[in-house]
């Protein structure tokens, strides 16, 4: 039997060059992301900067980057989430700098608690204590809804990070899916196939094979991504994802410029 041909990943559309703390752009913070990049065979990569620390993104110094290293694209972006302190300020800077991002994810990171996240770990799971699981599903899709209902989003992240750890519902997820992706579809936005979730307590990527095959039924495009918070985690476990997407007919991924989704082969 001839071995499928190994798909060749090169985009990166979820990273923090700040990390979880406001460091400005510059070229000495972004410059090393860029050059990790390279050595990894990725010539596209998005920084999506949680929209907390948006006071640190600066443009110019983006403009900057992308004149000193032409053969890789570099996106600007943000990921957009639900934080309830936050956020708020966060949607009013996407929408004063629209034009000049070309990628805003969106996100949930929080459930019914302001003061925590609920996928901190291990801390977060405290929260799934004696709560509903099908319940908790429910509700967090529910938020992601309410994301991408903004209008401010072009990718929804980690779709399943309800997950992350361990808890699986009762029901059926495309049961508690399927208006999302719907949802998803209908707005024309992408999902993220992220790596991420293999550094998890979950270790599954994120989304899982189910909510893949009914995103792939449902005409809903991907982007992939390590959702990396250090440099040293760009491109993390692409060969595995590679093999992931190969074996689910997964054959194109999508980038983004200026809001305008493109597909590319892989």
């Amino acid at each position: 039997m001839i071995p499928a041909p190994t798909l060749k990943l090169f985009s990166d559309y979820h990273t923090h060059p700040q990390g979880h703390r406001v460091q400005p752009y510059s070229q000495s913070l972004l410059q090393p992301w860029i050059d990790s990049a390279r050595e990894r065979g990725l010539s596209d990569i998005a920084f999506t900067d949680h929209d907390r620390y948006h006071a640190g993104i600066d443009f110019e110094e983006i403009d900057r980057l992308r004149a000193a290293n032409p053969d890789v694209k570099i996106r600007a972006g943000l990921e957009l989430d639900n934080d309830p302190e936050t956020s708020a300020a966060g949607r009013e800077w996407v929408e004063k700098q629209w034009d000049h991002l070309d990628f805003v994810l969106g996100s949930v990171h929080y459930l019914d608690r302001a003061d925590q996240m609920f996928d901190s770990v291990p801390a977060g799971a405290e929260q799934f204590a004696g709560r509903d699981i099908d319940e908790a599903y429910a509700d967090y899709f529910r938020r992601l809804r309410e994301i991408a209902a903004t209008g401010l989003v072009d990718c929804l992240s980690h779709l399943d990070l309800i997950k992350i750890h361990g808890h699986r519902p009762n029901s059926p997820i495309a049961d508690l899916v399927s208006e999302t992706l719907d949802f998803i579809a209908a707005r024309g936005l992408a999902i993220e196939l992220s790596t991420a979730g293999w550094r998890k307590p979950v270790n599954e990527l994120y989304p899982s094979d189910e909510i893949i095959r009914l995103a792939i039924a449902k005409g809903i495009p991907f982007t992939t991504a390590s959702d990396a918070h250090s440099r040293v985690q760009l491109g993390e476990n692409y060969d595995r994802l590679a093999e992931k997407m190969s074996e689910m007919g997964v054959s194109e991924v999508y980038v983004f410029e200026r809001h305008q989704p493109q597909a590319r082969p892989i």
